[in-house]
């Protein structure tokens, strides 16, 4: 288990998630970094709970490896917003909150009155940020997506696959529209959280994962807006309109690994000449020995190209003749940034993400178990990040909540029961 002893950037801010799959990864960034976050569930359970894979393959409301993933940390509480009980809980939870994360559907938090012009009447303060496939307006707001239609409508799939364009593009594995859209939203709501310690003003974020992921294609969709080019898909390297030599080479133990074109600045270059001489692989590059011109080789300049193809060669023969992690290993050392082509197990394993603390190991006291979970997406030497809590059971933070925190009687919540509000 993950634990620090610092302070958190987020240790007092106080967070409402309602909604499902949309908003689950802009909530676990903002609880791992802190924040208290609330995940508001129906009566029945977040849809989430019912996603496999199952622990020990038996389903289960709180046996989903899906939703343990994307609800460390935060707490749970059941309330069915269709109710004026219900409702009515939830403004009065939310005239406590810092922060609203909604992913339900379009207008949806409209309809139940709920909606920011609604809810800032009990919480002026409050930032409140809605995240739906294509925003709140507009001509595709009621158009459903999924992961893979949104990353190939966005962009992303457009630029990513391999050399071999008899190959159909790549979607990128784990919910990457979902997470790119939260990473976005999570920035959104700290600057908003920022403005709000100047201002005093609470606001209104309208998080659209299409155009999140429409910017996130690095060049290729301002190659085309403004040159009409359009850029190529590449194995194991940024897509471009001009084709660059292959990166991807394959080691002596069977692995791959990125090297991208190796050297970035002239020192490197220096440091690469060294190490293939080391080698006896400088030959390869014959009479390109001197530093290379990276704006050449952007405009395609042929001796420019041709230079970057006797480094690809270089680097297919020196991993060819040592292991992946032995290659990485010199690399880093050496300043490249360079990578292994991992199977996503084969990650807790490696020692540099060991000695980063990625594998951290989370208390399941309901099973009496633990289990290996991933760590940080990032390492902020001021803001401490840590799991200190598994996902929630559903509605175990019932009594807390609606208890400890609004007060309500024994009787009340008895009688909310009973009406089916929670």
């Amino acid at each position: 288990m993950a634990t620090s002893s610092e302070p958190n950037v987020l240790d007092d801010i106080r967070v409402l998630e309602v909604g499902a799959e949309l908003g689950a990864w802009c909530g676990k960034l903002l609880a791992d970094m802190g924040a208290a976050v609330v995940k508001i569930e129906p009566r029945e359970g977040d849809p989430t709970r019912s996603y496999e894979p199952f622990y020990q393959d038996e389903p289960g409301i709180d046996r989903s490896l899906y939703f343990w993933h994307y609800n460390t940390n935060k707490s749970s509480v059941t309330l069915d917003l269709t109710t004026d009980a219900g409702r009515s809980l939830f403004e009065r939870l939310a005239a406590d909150a810092d922060v609203i994360v909604d992913s339900m559907p379009p207008g949806r938090m409209r309809e139940l009155g709920l909606d920011y012009d609604s809810i800032v009447s009990v919480a002026p303060t409050v930032v409140m940020a809605s995240i739906t496939p294509f925003g709140q307006e507009g001509p595709f707001a009621d158009w459903a997506s999924t992961d893979l239609t949104a990353l190939a409508f966005g962009g992303p799939v457009w630029n990513c696959g391999y050399d071999d364009h008899s190959l159909p593009p790549v979607r990128g594995g784990g919910n990457q529209a979902q997470h790119v859209v939260s990473h976005y939203t999570a920035n959104a709501i700290m600057i908003a959280l920022i403005h709000r310690q100047f201002t005093g003003a609470g606001q209104h974020i309208d998080a659209n994962m299409h155009a999140a992921l429409n910017v996130t294609t690095e060049g290729a969709t301002y190659n085309w807006l403004v040159a009409r080019d359009t850029v190529q898909r590449q194995t194991g390297r940024h897509a471009a309109v001009v084709p660059t030599s292959p990166s991807q080479v394959l080691c002596r133990d069977g692995r791959y690994v990125n090297v991208g074109f190796p050297a970035r600045t002239e020192e490197q270059w220096l440091h690469l000449l060294a190490w293939l001489d080391e080698e006896d692989l400088l030959g390869n590059l014959g009479e390109y020995l001197d530093t290379p011109n990276w704006t050449a080789m952007r405009l395609g300049d042929p001796d420019a190209l041709e230079q970057q193809r006797r480094v690809a060669v270089a680097m297919g023969a020196l991993a060819g003749k040592t292991d992946s992690y032995e290659l990485f290993s010199k690399a880093q050392g050496l300043g490249f940034q360079w990578g292994i082509v991992y199977a996503p197990e084969d990650v807790f394993t490696d020692p540099h993400f060991q000695a980063r603390g990625f594998p951290v190991e989370v208390d399941h006291p309901e099973l009496g178990d633990s289990f290996i979970y991933p760590g940080a997406p990032y390492k902020l030497p001021e803001s401490p990040w840590a799991i200190t809590r598994r996902a929630p059971l559903l509605g175990e933070d019932n009594r807390r909540v609606y208890a400890d925190e609004l007060g309500l009687s024994a009787d009340d919540i008895a009688k909310l029961k009973a009406d089916g509000a929670i």
